[in-house]
């Protein structure tokens, strides 16, 4: 992974030899997709927007516009053959180019639809929500849910570039906002360091240039690259108990004021260290609380279905040589640090 800094914006280097990207952080970098387009060598363009058209500029080549929606609701198996069928339709080749516009479902439906195409067809996202920008939009990872679990079909398609463009997300509700800082605020335990002090720009970047570490030594997610599901097995959980009423950030929040618990009551931290990560997710305006309404049977179910659990529970959890996979967590400790987690 490289970075450096162009003007207002900061580029990262994915460094993945020949299928290496750029990804590029700062006001107005969408400016820079007519430009990727035509070095593709594209003839054509399909975008996939949950965003008004006119957010993006003319690329400069015959364009099939399809709205999206944003929400894990959105993000199935059904979205992805709607999304073939009408690239069939358009006359769409593995020598033209898919843009996704819009949030992680939109970066993964449409990730995954230009995987399958043709089997594959270039992509180049243009994340829209801070959730997106910071985590969902880079590493390749595409997929979508079935009824039994999130993320379970899906395939690693890295796209040609990724435009993190600020300006887009200054018309965000709130509640948008706070949710895309779920994922800058388990960077903190998983090498971003403390991100707290820094400008909006500044943590997207640092939590881009973190994954790009990582996903470079581990693409296929083989060993380092569970890193970046620390507080995920509980988050992912909480989503599907609540049938998505808790937003992905707003659930790996609350999973990684869970797995500092956790960590501690395994003897892997001490209670600083398991009160700063309630802290850290308290300082970005995060729920740390279990929703009330969850039971925690429940909650074990869910997360038995972990892609990450071989056997048992496993969960990525802080120690003295910092985060690593923990397998097999004994249920009845996981029981009583979920019982004696506020809730509200």
């Amino acid at each position: 992974m490289t970075a450096e800094l162009a003007g207002t914006a900061t580029k990262v280097r994915v460094d993945l030899g020949e299928r290496g990207y750029d990804v590029h952080v700062g006001p107005g970098v969408r400016r820079l997709l007519p430009e990727l387009v035509a070095g593709l060598g594209a003839g054509k363009a399909a975008v996939v927007t949950a965003r008004p058209p006119e957010v993006l500029p003319d690329l400069g080549v015959p364009t099939l516009v399809l709205t999206a929606r944003d929400g894990e609701h959105g993000k199935t198996l059904s979205t992805v053959e709607s999304l073939c069928r009408r690239f069939a339709e358009f006359g769409l080749t593995r020598s033209d180019v898919v843009i996704s516009c819009g949030g992680g479902t939109v970066t993964d439906s449409a990730g995954l639809a230009a995987a399958l195409f043709h089997r594959g067809v270039p992509v180049i996202h243009l994340p829209s929500s801070l959730l997106a920008q910071v985590d969902a939009s880079v590493g390749g990872k595409t997929a979508v849910n079935l009824p039994e679990g999130k993320n379970l079909v899906g395939a690693y398609w890295q796209p040609k570039a990724v435009l993190c463009d600020t300006d887009l997300l200054a018309t965000l509700p709130e509640r948008e906002r706070i949710n895309g800082c779920g994922e800058i605020a388990r960077c903190h335990f998983i090498g971003a360091g403390d991100l707290r002090g820094r400008s909006l720009p500044e943590q997207i970047a640092a939590s881009v240039a973190l994954k790009a570490s990582v996903v470079a030594a581990d693409e296929r997610d083989t060993g380092r690259r569970h890193l970046l599901n620390y507080g995920h097995t509980l988050g992912h959980a909480l989503e599907r108990a609540t049938d998505y009423a808790l937003r992905h950030g707003e659930a790996v929040a609350i999973g990684t004021a869970f797995a500092g618990r956790l960590a501690a009551e395994l003897g892997r931290i001490d209670q600083r260290r398991a009160a700063e990560h309630e802290e850290v997710v308290r300082h970005y305006g995060l729920p740390w609380r279990l929703p009330a309404e969850v039971r925690t049977d429940r909650l074990l179910e869910l997360m038995r279905l972990d892609k990450k659990a071989t056997s048992g529970l496993a969960f990525v959890l802080d120690g003295p040589d910092g985060p690593d996979l923990v397998q097999d967590v004994p249920e009845p400790v996981v029981t009583g640090v979920l019982a004696a987690m506020p809730r509200g």
